[in-house]
């Protein structure tokens, strides 16, 4: 990307545009607090301690009163970006706040890029690259867990974890490459057998931030959840218990939801977006079939799919028919098994090994016992009854166990950028193929190689090595004032 001049004084409206009660315009840069001076009436700003406040008017250049303002000031490098800044918190009029930076347009300013300002940190040595992404994940944060993982990574955790790998393979690498110096003295400075030890520890820690990625997408996303079944499973009765009130049409009539319905349900901290969906049957119009292809579009989008059958209506054939079309690979299947009030006697079990129901018949298709061909498990099944509210917690518990389960734990640093994730495992790879190496004895020039590519790919997330091509697609993505 063409980086934007940084000898030039930027200025933007820093809180969100539309009526407010108080506005925050921001300057920054070499002549911020010069400009800030010729258009503010009260104390000279030039001669003011950095980190203070001062009341005045800004006056237009007809002599005109514009706003009656509070000034903070910030002198370089202790700001935000490191260069002198200013802060303008004046009415949130939309006149107001238009006038006063049209006003330091006038004056010379220019106008600041969507991200300049946190761009303008990240080059002056503020932040790292990683830091500088949390800043635009802070903002976007919509639950608490989103806003601590975000917050954590803003005040260096993941920067710090970086750094430590890169450092202890840069010692290596150091004295691999210094090998090569001494070629034909056939000297080896570094220790092949440390040097495995070290790979396959840093291999180790690599792998639990790659496991991480699941989790921390879906605090950062949010994880696309699909209601799926046939008509009068349920589907609309589960979306109004999960989110425990009457956000979907109920009716005893097949075809009822004609077209999806979205909702969002927060599960300890993780934003599930749940889509009640059309029931999959043969379409009885026009309009019904364009519901059910928008249920499959939807399924083939799904994180989550919640299948829900009714047990005292379909047999395990029909249940094992409709999940060998819904399950893809990549998606997380549950099994709702829904209306048990109306059938007690049903046993999970008889989804995973349909052999054993011979007491229940009309379980079981004329054609004989169904198959588990999808490789159904028992934990992906939940018996509940919707309408009933029966386990319906327990069902929330599963959600939350598909998105945070395994060994991944929050107290550490979770991956949640998908820029991060991918240099992680090209990096992982590289030491893979550094470990292949010193397995087959492979000179030093080549494992030097791939120690390079390593670093570089770690480099990749701090803005260490290799990023200006990276900036414009990163920092475009931030809105204008930050």
């Amino acid at each position: 990307m063409l980086l934007p001049d940084l000898s030039d004084t930027i200025v933007a409206l820093a809180t969100p545009p539309g009526l407010g009660a108080i506005a925050v315009i921001r300057l920054s840069g070499p002549e911020a607090i010069t400009l800030a001076d010729d258009i503010f009436k009260g104390k000279k700003l030039a001669d003011q301690p950095g980190h203070t406040a001062h009341f005045g008017k800004i006056e237009a250049t007809d002599g005109r009163v514009l706003d009656e303002v509070l000034i903070t000031l910030f002198k370089n490098p202790h700001s935000y970006t490191g260069e002198d800044t200013v802060e303008i918190s004046c009415h949130g009029s939309p006149y107001i706040q238009q006038e006063i930076i049209q006003l330091c347009l006038k004056k010379g300013a220019r106008a600041a890029e969507p991200g300049e300002f946190t761009l303008r940190a990240f080059l002056n040595g503020k932040m790292d690259l990683s830091q500088a992404e949390a800043v635009a994940d802070l903002i976007a944060s919509e639950s608490e867990l989103a806003h601590s993982v975000a917050l954590r990574q803003l005040r260096g955790g993941f920067k710090s974890d970086i750094a430590r790998l890169r450092e202890e393979l840069i010692h290596f690498a150091s004295l691999v490459e210094l090998e090569l110096d001494f070629s034909e003295e056939d000297v080896e400075f570094a220790d092949r057998t440390q040097l495995k030890q070290l790979v396959q520890k840093i291999r180790a820690y690599l792998q639990s931030l790659l496991q991480s990625f699941s989790l921390g997408n879906a605090i950062k996303t949010g994880v696309n959840t699909v209601i799926a079944g046939r008509p009068n499973a349920g589907k609309s009765t589960l979306l109004n218990a999960l989110l425990n009130e009457e956000r979907a049409i109920v009716s005893e009539i097949a075809g009822t939801t004609r077209d999806t319905i979205e909702e969002v349900l927060n599960i300890e901290g993780i934003q599930f977006r749940l889509i009640d969906t059309a029931g999959i049957r043969e379409a009885q119009d026009q309009i019904e079939a364009i519901g059910v292809e928008k249920t499959m579009e939807k399924v083939r989008q799904a994180s989550v799919l919640l299948y829900i059958w009714d047990v005292s209506a379909l047999t395990l054939n029909e249940v094992h028919d409709d999940l060998s079309k819904l399950s893809a690979p990549g998606t997380q299947l549950l099994v709702v098994c829904n209306k048990m009030d109306r059938n007690p006697y049903f046993r999970p079990g008889w989804l995973v090994d349909p052999q054993s129901p011979d007491i229940f018949p009309y379980l079981v298709s004329e054609n004989g016992p169904a198959e588990n061909r999808i490789g159904l498990m028992e934990d992906q099944i939940v018996t509940l009854s919707a309408k009933n509210g029966q386990n319906i917690e327990h069902l929330k518990e599963k959600l939350y166990q598909t998105v945070a389960g395994g060994d991944v734990s929050l107290e550490n640093t979770v991956v949640t950028n998908a820029r991060h994730f991918d240099a992680l495992r090209r990096a992982d790879d590289s030491l893979a193929q550094v470990l292949e190496g010193l397995e087959t004895g492979i000179t030093g020039d080549f494992i030097a190689q791939d120690i390079r590519h390593t670093l570089a790919y770690l480099g990749e997330i701090t803005g260490e090595i290799g990023v200006e091509d990276l900036l414009g697609n990163i920092f475009g993505k931030f809105c204008v004032g930050k």
